[in-house]
């Protein structure tokens, strides 16, 4: 869950006005015309890529319809997604489906709106009392969503506080993912990693017991002596199992009405509560690592919490040396990181100038979510072209960086990041929060960025290749930059080699299947 922390208030206008100026760099090089193929991993320059007949095709007719009616809204459901890399579950669940859980587990709302353990007290009254009363429905929906948020209020406070509100609604781990995981078949997705708090109450615990030690060795030795963090290890596996009855249970995925959701394939990524104790961040740390080498459907951690936070700011460079040091302990487990959630005003300037390169150099970070200081960081440029050579993608939530930071269009890092090769991947973040989907998320890049047919395309080929699926990929390396081209063993898409290669590549299999999509896709729509 997204922690709540209250920071100073800036309007709409004033983050504008603050970024314009170290954002007009970020202007200045969407503009520069692209440089050589042959110098891409120095330039930084990623050259227009030939298209299919198909792919012409349907790009006439998305530029015919981009702007028009229900036509677009079709076609960007409908478009293959791939995967969400950035989700994070509990806000992810529709609020009305967050409200039904609240009913069903007979939970009160009190007077600000929040979802308490009955009895109902004063001035309090049940959830159930929203599946009939409209106004006090919308009235907890506006609450626990970004729904109706006033104009000139922070959008970043009222965004993190949600999760306090609905808090206590959450605790259906299962129900939740049926949810989240419908929403996402429903926009032709097949792949979902997505964030939850393994153990949470038990790491705090032995977090608390063990106390802090800052030699990272010896902490570390404290948190495995007498099987205690093991023991958390198969706490998060049972909680995992459960989950996995849940949600089939939810889903019907053993009877012939099997939901759409059933055919999503699901990784969780472990969450680590930043503004926490130093203690507490290593022991989860640890736990989200040691799981994810012991337990497939683990596959990494990341630090969740605001970034602008007081314990988050002060620990920051600490929290990357814990990650320094325990990707050294378990290097086949996956780190995506937080980082650079941050503007001008929020923070102050020191703070805006190391930490996407803190968590991309020290950090062991594969990815990172948000970036959208990008072009504050110390040297940013040589940034940009090193997670441009070392692959290190960046999860764009487009709909979540404008409501929380006031940040989009021609001040928002997209295209600077694009300009230098970086990989990027569209996601949502927290799409019941924001009353989002990931199509909303494809939709404002194409707007947005004149992106057409197959620049969306790639962006959702993008979304498969930098998962934390196992095994190799359909395409050669460095795809962004090179183009996505098929391995050797499926030049031929439709082979036995081919095929024996995707039975053994879990990841292949699951690119294989979207460029499968993809074709389907293709064939309608024409001029």
């Amino acid at each position: 869950m997204r922690g709540v922390i209250s920071v100073h208030r800036t309007s709409t206008r004033g983050h504008r006005l603050l970024l314009t100026a170290g954002l007009a760099a970020a202007a200045l090089v969407s503009s520069l015309p692209a440089g050589p193929p042959a110098r891409a991993a120095t330039a930084g320059s990623v050259p227009p890529r030939p298209t299919t007949a198909a792919e012409t095709r349907t790009a006439t007719w998305l530029d015919a319809h981009l702007n028009g009616d229900g036509a677009a809204d079709r076609f960007f459901r409908e478009l293959p997604k791939g995967g969400d890399l950035h989700n994070h579950l509990s806000g992810a669940v529709r609020t009305e489906y967050l409200i039904q859980l609240a009913a069903e587990d007979g939970l009160c709302i009190d007077t600000t709106m929040t979802a308490v353990a009955p009895p109902c007290g004063p001035g309090s009254r049940p959830a159930a009392d929203a599946l009939t009363d409209a106004a006090f429905r919308q009235s907890i929906v506006r609450a626990w969503s970004m729904q109706d948020f006033p104009q000139g209020e922070s959008g970043h406070d009222h965004f993190f506080a949600t999760f306090g509100k609905f808090g206590a609604a959450t605790g259906h781990r299962g129900k939740m993912l049926a949810d989240v995981a419908g929403s996402a078949a429903a926009q032709n997705q097949t792949y979902l990693e997505t964030m939850v708090s393994p153990a949470s109450a038990g790491a705090k615990q032995l977090a608390t017991d063990v106390g802090w030690d800052p030699d990272f060795a010896s902490l570390h030795n404290k948190l495995l002596a007498g099987g205690r963090l093991d023991r958390l290890v198969s706490e998060s596996k049972q909680e995992a199992d459960e989950a996995d009855a849940e949600f089939r249970e939810t889903a019907h995925c053993a009877s012939t009405a099997a939901a759409p959701a059933c055919r999503v394939t699901v990784r969780w990524i472990s969450q680590v509560s930043r503004n926490s104790a130093p203690e507490r961040v290593f022991t989860q740390i640890a736990l989200g690592l040691r799981l994810a080498e012991r337990d497939q459907r683990f596959v990494a951690v990341n630090l969740v919490q605001p970034e602008d936070g007081e314990i988050s700011l002060r620990d920051y460079r600490l929290h990357m040396r814990m990650l320094n040091y325990l990707h050294g302990v378990y290097p086949r487990a996956h780190i995506t990181l937080h980082a650079g959630e941050l503007v001008p005003g929020l923070v102050k300037p020191e703070d805006l100038t190391f930490h996407i390169d803190d968590a991309v150099r020290t950090g062991q970070a594969e990815r990172i979510g948000h970036g959208v200081d990008l072009v504050h960081e110390t040297d940013w440029r040589a940034l940009a072209r090193d997670m441009a050579r070392r692959q290190v993608a960046v999860e764009v939530p487009l709909t979540s960086n404008a409501q929380i930071l006031q940040v989009e269009g021609d001040e928002h890092p997209f295209p600077v990041y694009r300009k230098y090769g970086v990989p990027v991947v569209l996601a949502t973040d927290d799409p019941g929060v924001s009353r989002g989907d990931i199509g909303q998320e494809y939709r404002r890049a194409a707007r947005t960025y004149g992106l057409g047919y197959p620049e969306l395309k790639d962006l959702a080929r993008a979304s498969l290749e930098y998962s934390f699926l196992p095994g190799r990929s359909l395409w050669r390396p460095d795809p962004v930059r090179q183009g996505f081209r098929p391995v050797d063993e499926c030049r031929v898409l439709h082979s036995a080699r081919c095929t024996r290669f995707t039975a053994q590549n879990p990841k292949a299999r699951l690119e294989w299947r979207q460029e499968e999509a993809f074709r389907t896709f293709e064939g309608r729509y024409t001029r």
